[in-house]
């Protein structure tokens, strides 16, 4: 792979093993986002542990480096655009290219309907679900696009399906729609220049956020993040999937 700066002998000797990819994960220390972020150290990608929790982010990233995979933490709060930028630039002094961008961080905080919901959960929603992956992404599209064949992974939601959605969480439904939007928009920029943008879709998935109740792993959740980051089709772009089959919006 490309040089990594900074490295010391061990973390040297770590990265001859992997094949030459290096992501970030937003969100990751826990949830579908630490899944993801584990499933690609293991596919031997270099993985930046995106969290804007300093703490549980290193601890992350430490379990996924364990065995000798590699993974590394990198502070990031997606609401805050200085975050944002330092982070860019804190990875831009460790590699020169990235190959996968995964946008996971995201909220949900509705406890009532449209008809009462109030500005700040609406706003706050909509700054971490939607507005935070374009900043993150424009932010860190330099890197992208010295990457080889880059891939930007949105992780939305079925209840921001417009052919399917109903009453429940209005503001984390909505922001999941834009989010699919931001998809679209991005995928039509970038196709000339070789790097794919899709949606997906994890299912209910066992976590924080999901609930107990919830019929899915956390694996199950994060194989198709996964699948397009390492494997899936290069022609494949602007799409919203589920179970690495496209789904309608």
């Amino acid at each position: 792979m490309r040089k990594l700066a900074g490295w010391n002998t061990h973390l040297e000797e770590v990265l001859e093993v992997v094949n030459g990819r290096i992501a970030l994960v937003t969100g990751a220390y826990k949830g579908i986002g630490y899944e993801i972020a584990r499933q690609l150290a293991a596919k031997r990608l270099h993985v930046f542990v995106g969290a804007r929790k300093v703490t549980e982010g290193k601890q992350a990233a430490e379990s996924i480096a364990a065995g000798g995979r590699s993974a590394e933490f990198i502070e990031i709060d997606v609401t805050n655009p200085e975050s944002i930028q330092a982070a860019a630039r804190a990875v831009a002094s460790r590699v020169d290219h990235l190959d996968v961008l995964v946008n996971n961080a995201g909220i949900l905080d509705d406890t009532k309907g449209i008809d009462e919901l109030d500005d700040d959960t609406f706003l706050q929603t909509l700054a971490t679900n939607t507005l935070g992956p374009i900043r993150v992404t424009q932010a860190f599209l330099p890197l992208l696009k010295r990457g080889s064949g880059a891939s930007i992974i949105n992780v939305s939601s079925g209840m921001g399906q417009l052919s399917e959605m109903g009453e429940t969480y209005p503001a984390y439904s909505i922001s999941k729609t834009a989010l699919n939007a931001v998809t679209r928009q991005f995928a039509a920029v970038l196709r000339d220049q070789g790097i794919t943008v899709n949606s997906v879709c994890p299912g209910w998935v066992k976590t924080d956020m999901g609930g107990p109740e919830a019929p899915r792993t956390v694996e199950e959740g994060a194989e198709t993040v996964t699948w397009l980051a390492t494997e899936g089709p290069r022609e494949l772009t602007g799409q919203f999937l589920r179970d690495r089959q496209t789904i309608p919006w």
